[in-house]
């Protein structure tokens, strides 16, 4: 698997490669736990490689410069973009993230 760290503050990134492994080890899900919520599964990562990234790619996109960013208004938004994915109705997909995003966040 690949992991990209996005690190607040810089415009470096860290990777990370390696091989992903299910973790189902008790005592470590305990330690992971988010207000009293303990995960059901872990993925844990066999690391091969891990350096930083440089910011090439992300200065010739501009992503961090707001002025080349795409009107908000002009995007689909996440609901749109899930149920035309899925067998779910937009407004479906709407209650979900909202359920979601207020009861399950943590």
């Amino acid at each position: 698997m690949g992991l990209l760290f996005i690190i607040p503050g810089m415009e470096e990134t860290l990777r990370v490669d390696g091989k992903a492994v299910l973790v189902k080890d008790e005592e470590l899900l305990e330690k992971l736990k988010v207000k009293e919520r303990k995960p059901l599964l872990g993925i844990g990562v066999e690391v091969a490689e891990c350096f930083i990234h440089c910011a090439k790619a992300f200065k010739r996109s501009h992503l961090w410069q707001p002025d080349f960013w795409e009107d908000k208004e002009t995007l689909p938004s996440a609901s749109t973009i899930l149920s035309a994915h899925s067998k779910m109705s937009n407004q479906d997909v709407v209650n979900m993230l909202e359920e979601s995003y207020t009861k399950r966040l943590y």
